[in-house]
C-alpha cells in the first residue's frame, strides 16, 4: 500500500505540474480576483501566475514544485523509500496546509500560492499520506531496517 500511495501521489502531482505550463489548462484571473498579493508587480511570485483548472492558484515555482514533488514520489515507489515518501509528504503537506489557514499567509515565502482551493487540496493530500505513511502497512524504510 505504501507504494500505491506513493506512485499515485507522484503521478498526481507530476500531472498537475505539466498541466501548469499548459495554456489550456489554465486561466488568467480576471479583473475581480482579489488575491491579497499584487500580480502586476514583476517579482518571481507573478510570473506564471494563472489558475489551473480555472480554480488552483498558481505559478512557474509552484508548477516546477508540483513537477519535483510528483518525480519523488515516482522515484520512491520504484526504489522501496515509499513509507518515507509518505511521511515527509505528509508533514510537509500539513505545514502548508497550516500556513494557508492563518489569514495573512497567502504565499509560502512569498514565493507560491496557498490560498483559495489549494488549502483544502494541500490538507487532503497530506492526510492521504499521512493515512499510509503513518498507519499503513507496507514494506519499512531504509532507516526502519538500521533501527531494527
Amino acid at each position: 500500500m505504501q507504494r500505491n500511495c506513493a506512485l499515485a501521489l507522484g503521478i498526481i502531482f507530476l500531472l498537475l505540474g505539466i498541466a501548469g505550463f499548459i495554456p489550456g489548462f489554465t486561466t488568467l484571473p480576471g479583473e475581480s480576483f482579489n488575491s491579497g498579493v499584487p500580480l502586476n508587480a514583476d517579482t518571481i511570485y507573478a510570473k506564471g501566475f494563472s489558475l489551473l483548472f480555472g480554480a488552483f492558484p498558481t505559478n512557474f515555482i509552484h508548477n516546477l514544485v508540483h513537477l519535483s514533488v510528483g518525480i519523488l514520489g515516482i522515484a520512491a515507489a520504484t526504489t522501496g523509500n515509499a513509507k518515507l515518501y509518505n511521511r515527509g509528504f505528509a508533514i510537509s503537506y500539513a505545514l502548508i496546509f497550516a500556513m494557508g489557514l492563518i489569514p495573512f499567509s497567502k504565499t509560502v515565502f512569498g514565493i507560491m500560492p496557498i490560498f483559495g482551493n489549494n488549502i483544502w487540496f494541500n490538507g487532503l493530500s497530506g492526510a492521504i499520506a499521512g493515512y499510509y505513511g503513518f498507519f499503513g502497512k507496507g514494506e519499512t524504510t531504509s532507516t526502519d531496517r538500521i533501527n531494527a
